[in-house]
């Protein structure tokens, strides 16, 4: 018989072997159709004489497992969800941004600058920062609240989250939205 012929002839016992694997007419279906494609494209590779069903189940058995393995590494994300907490900003606009924030922060007095650098960018506490400068932590407090006042007006940026997400400015600028305080 010609392999051709004989592969239509065993779709119905390939639906239902695919019927028991799946439990799912519509998956079942899919199933079969991915091993007959399977199978129609490596007929040349079918050994004439020998049982062709065994073959095709062989085959539909293979498919199935190997999408079971796949299913099992995936997470089902229908609403989106996860895709969004994977999800990068672009780069190019940190770039502007802090681009931006270079352009501005030159513009602050020279202690204001200074301390924010020092606090925000070189990630030293408020008592290193205090004795690094000579003066007092107050002081320090003072200048950094200013500066970052000063940086978020220049730039026009309510929240932290109008800035940009690039992790290099985001540490100087913070959002002290509390009591009524402009972001800085």
């Amino acid at each position: 018989m010609n392999p051709r012929k004989e592969l239509l002839e065993h779709i119905p016992n390939l639906r239902a072997f695919a019927l028991s694997l799946t439990g799912n007419a519509d998956q079942a279906d899919d199933l079969v159709q991915e091993a007959l494609m399977k199978a129609w494209t490596s007929l040349d590779r079918f050994q004439p004489g020998t049982n062709m069903r065994a073959w095709l189940f062989t085959i539909l058995r293979n498919a199935f497992y190997s999408e079971f393995r796949k299913k099992r590494r995936e997470v089902e994300d229908a609403d989106g969800a996860m895709a969004a907490k994977l999800a990068s900003h672009p780069e190019q606009t940190g770039h502007m941004d802090f681009e931006d924030f270079r352009r501005v922060l030159d513009q602050l007095p020279s202690d204001q600058r200074e301390a924010l650098i020092l606090i925000g960018a070189s990630g030293f506490s408020y008592e290193e920062a205090a004795e690094i400068c000579g003066c007092a932590v107050g002081t320090v407090k003072s200048r950094v609240n200013r500066a970052r006042a000063r940086l978020a007006q220049m730039l026009s940026v309510d929240t932290a989250a109008d800035y940009g997400p690039d992790t290099i400015s985001q540490p100087i600028i913070t959002d002290v939205t509390s009591k009524g305080r402009s972001v800085a």
